[in-house]
């Protein structure tokens, strides 16, 4: 049966206007969620190119929902890398359909942009793993049924080497999960701590000490799936429409200023397709990252010319609020200028970008490193 009689199947047996869940389940199982993904675990072993097929079909039917963003750009394909066959039966369809949401234990107050100095510890005991210690920045903590999670295993070898990941129960005992409030008043964003937390080594993703390695995946489809998505535009087409709207406001210096940041979206737009071809051959690679990087000096750039463009600075809805969903381009011009000013933080901030696009894209050479093969017990914290 070939993809487009499968899709006729799905649409035959299954009614997209029920219940959605329902509906992601039955596209899951006739391998229409991830068609570059083995048969069995909601693909069907394909080329990546032939998802779009199957995406522009399927369009106006229920899709997974946006606060879903970690489980399905960057959970998923580090469990498919690095889990059990037990582990990818277990997590990825629930994922898909929504029933359960993930976040992603990873930055420290001691180790954002340096991850690898990370210090929450997990300690063997028996089958288990007992975890202690604390993440920040953890979106969607507050709605999240599992977590990916880094930890420290083995403090006597050097920081990248004694790394351990694993998939985290947000309901575990031990769990506390507060609200970081932002720039905007939301709270998109969390602190959690981690105290006593016993793991099953079930849940451990790929082997003890190998979780820098794991943790790569995660982070490299983590930028791809930020910056490397298809550009719909959005601070763009809101900049353009307040163009048009605004005859009065436009001046020549604004103008031109306007045609350049176009130029950029459109070298953006270009540069994300090229590497989703490259996605289709195989594993995502540091390309991302200069994509990623992009995409937060454009969102950035364009909203300050917002702001300049119409004069608009109102923002008067700082009251505390939790927020179901990263949304870049929402509301009014005010809260676009702040919640932009995130987007060269989350993901990975943009100083390291450049650290990686220079040494590991450019191939230039790397920046010293004198803590590279000091044990991580000694290095100053």
């Amino acid at each position: 049966m070939d993809v487009a009689q499968r899709i006729t199947r799905l649409l035959d047996e299954h009614d997209p206007a029920g219940d959605p869940q329902e509906w992601l389940g039955a596209r899951y199982d006739a391998g229409l969620a991830w068609v570059w993904y083995p048969e069995g675990l909601g693909g069907l072993g394909l080329s990546r190119d032939v998802q779009a097929e199957v995406d522009r079909a399927l369009a106006g039917t229920p899709q997974p929902t946006a606060v879903q963003g970690i489980g399905l750009g960057m959970a998923a394909p580090t469990i498919l890398a690095f889990g059990t066959d037990e582990q990818r039966k277990r997590f990825l369809r629930p994922l898909w359909t929504g029933e359960e949401i993930w976040c992603q234990l990873f930055s420290e107050p001691g180790a954002g942009s340096d991850l690898a100095t990370l210090a929450t510890r997990a300690v063997r005991d028996g089958d288990e793993w007992i975890v202690d210690g604390q993440k920040v920045w953890t979106s969607g903590a507050h709605h999240s049924r599992w977590a990916i999670l880094v930890t420290r295993t083995d403090p006597d070898v050097p920081k990248h080497r004694g790394l351990t990941y694993f998939v985290c129960d947000m309901h575990a005992p031990g769990v506390e999960v507060r609200p970081l409030r932002q720039i905007t008043g939301e709270a998109e964003f969390n602190e959690v701590f981690l105290t006593g937390v016993r793991l099953a080594d079930d849940l451990r993703l790929g082997q003890v000490g190998d979780g820098w390695r794991v943790a790569q995946t995660t982070l490299m489809n983590e930028r791809v799936a930020i910056g490397g998505a298809r550009v719909r535009r959005g601070m763009l087409e809101v900049m353009v429409e307040a163009w048009r709207e605004r005859p009065e406001n436009r001046t020549h210096d604004l103008h031109q200023r306007l045609l350049a940041l176009y130029v950029e979206s459109e070298v953006t737009r270009l540069s994300g397709a090229r590497l989703r071809e490259q996605l289709a051959a195989g594993q995502p690679g540091p390309e991302g990252s200069g994509m990623k990087l992009s995409f937060a000096e454009l969102n950035q750039a364009l909203s300050g010319l917002e702001q300049e463009f119409t004069r608009d600075l109102s923002y008067d809805d700082w009251s505390f609020r939790r927020s179901d969903t990263v949304d870049f381009y929402g509301r009014e011009a005010g809260y676009r200028y702040l919640r932009a000013k995130g987007n060269s933080i989350e993901g990975g901030t943009s100083e390291i970008l450049r650290n990686i696009v220079s040494e590991r894209v450019l191939g230039l050479p790397s920046e010293p490193r004198i803590d590279k093969d000091v044990p991580w017990k000694d290095l100053p914290r």
